[in-house]
């Protein structure tokens, strides 16, 4: 496979975008009643930004904050904060300093630290214009951690492909390219900016079995390992499915376009997700019936199951290829994007059991919106959000995307929760919990045991001290206008 690559959008950008788009008599044709619940929030302009490629994440501010890949003061790409009602904020530009030393063209989601600081990379730029590693407080304050290659022969990696916090508060991340085969990389960087740590250079295996050219970084699972997926490599270079130990032992557990004719689909793009049951959810970019891709189950042991082949109506109306990742919403159902295909040719967003069972919820246009990369995300609202890499606002920078894209919320009813911005503390110490309508809350309870000490900072914020005997768990607000709880297990150390 290419050994060089210039930068996640790359992978994102030439997949999907379709040859024509339809006329405005068919755009407008009859919408689904779902299609009610959209709404869009903001269009970008390239002044503030074009093309976005990742997923938004919440802030405990209440705002959603994401990256573009294009756009800014040097067309480099943009850090932007949008309210929930649509007040979109430019933050950062990009490359703004000789040779774009802080990095350029991010394609992946920022990550909210446990430090209530925002980290992200950027897949461009940097020392040795291969990408950085870069950290920003609500924009004014924004510097470069790392620049990657800054080993020989680049050993550290290139182009890396985005980062999570692990529940040792240490980053990792995937690089697509570099590493000590120049097939891409796991690291692990310590969260105060130190050198990346290289825990697995991809293709160290004969006939790179255990893949190359991660496009996502992995996600760290209830066992504490790591799980993620690879575009390339693995038996028929059509990429791998793989287990990695914080201590670096990898294991492959599925290599794919294992069946005749790709039927369990190839080239992965998207992340993993783990769902409430305990096993794994993905995408595939190509393959499948209809070799528009799939979503796929798979379990720790390595058995995948195909649930759903894209293009597999007429006209591709249940979706086209997807690079973004399903999330699963407090309904339980999980839901996603196509970049192609739908009523329209320009998307769709789904719905999909944890059995399979698939639905069109909404279908892109060029004129609202259209082509999303990047994963949707429910707020603490309930609602979904996302970007459209195109469509929207018609202005000559982003011609080749037929628009500069946009930012959309999807009310599908589902009831508001909380999140912390740790996952874990012990007893004594001071969490954040953040959400929506947090004034006059009266009590906080960790799974059973109430907190003695809490303090509402904001409508969006409370701070409060984790009780001695608290044990793992939910944690439960109670407000006026009800209760509510953390979706996923608070852990108590000891």
């Amino acid at each position: 496979m290419n050994r060089t690559f210039s930068g996640p959008q790359r992978i994102r950008r030439t997949i999907l975008k379709p040859a024509a788009i339809l006329t405005l008599v068919v755009v407008g044709l009859a919408i689904s009643s779902s299609a009610q619940a959209f709404q869009t929030l903001a269009n970008f302009n390239d002044t503030d930004g074009y093309g976005p490629a990742a997923a938004l994440v919440q802030g405990v501010d209440g705002n959603l904050y994401g990256t573009t890949g294009s756009g800014g003061t040097q067309n480099s790409g943009v850090i932007f904060k949008v309210s929930p009602t649509g007040t979109l904020t430019l933050l950062q530009s990009l490359c703004t300093r000789t040779n774009c030393l802080t990095g350029a063209n991010p394609a992946s989601a920022l990550v909210l630290a446990s430090s209530g600081v925002w980290f992200g990379v950027a897949g461009g730029g940097g020392l040795h214009f291969t990408g950085t590693i870069f950290q920003s407080t609500d924009g004014p304050r924004f510097r470069s951690d790392y620049s990657f290659c800054s080993q020989i022969n680049c050993s550290d990696g290139e182009n890396p492909t985005g980062l999570i916090q692990g529940a040792d508060l240490n980053f990792y991340g995937a690089t697509f390219n570099g590493g000590a085969f120049n097939f891409g990389e796991v690291f692990v960087m310590q969260p105060h900016g130190q050198t990346p740590t290289n825990l697995h250079s991809f293709c160290a295996e004969p006939g790179c079995t255990d893949g190359a050219a991660p496009a996502a970084p992995p996600i760290q699972a209830a066992d504490g390992n790591f799980y993620g997926t690879t575009y390339g490599g693995g038996v028929n270079d059509n990429g791998v499915i793989y287990e990695l130990t914080p201590g670096g032992v990898l294991t492959t557990l599925y290599t794919f376009c294992s069946q005749t004719n790709c039927a369990d689909g190839g080239k992965p793009v998207a992340r993993l997700v783990q769902a409430s049951n305990g096993y794994f959810y993905g995408i595939t970019s190509t393959g499948g019936a209809n070799g528009s891709g799939t979503i796929f189950r798979i379990t720790s042991a390595g058995v995948l199951t195909t649930l759903h082949n894209f293009c597999a109506q007429t006209n591709c109306l249940d979706g086209g290829s997807s690079n973004a990742e399903l999330i699963q919403a407090n309904d339980g159902n999980f839901y996603g994007v196509t970049q192609s295909g739908g009523a329209h040719n320009a998307g769709i967003i789904f719905q999909m059991a944890p059995g399979g069972s698939f639905v069109v919820r909404h279908n892109f246009n060029v004129h609202t919106g259209a082509f999303p990369e990047g994963a949707l995300v429910q707020a603490t609202d309930g609602k979904l959000y996302g970007t459209n890499a195109g469509g929207g606002l018609q202005v000559a920078e982003c011609s080749a995307s037929s628009g500069c894209g946009s930012i959309f919320s999807f009310d599908l009813g589902l009831a508001p929760f909380v999140k912390t911005v740790r996952s874990w503390a012990k007893s004594g110490m001071t969490i954040v919990i953040y959400g929506t309508d947090l004034s006059g809350t009266t009590s906080v309870i960790f799974n059973g045991t109430p907190a003695t000490s809490f303090n509402v900072v904001s409508p969006t914020e409370v701070e409060a001290t984790v009780p001695a005997g608290a044990t793992s768990g939910t944690i439960q607000v109670v407000t006026p206008s009800g209760t509510l709880s953390t979706l996923s297990e608070f852990h108590i150390r000891s």
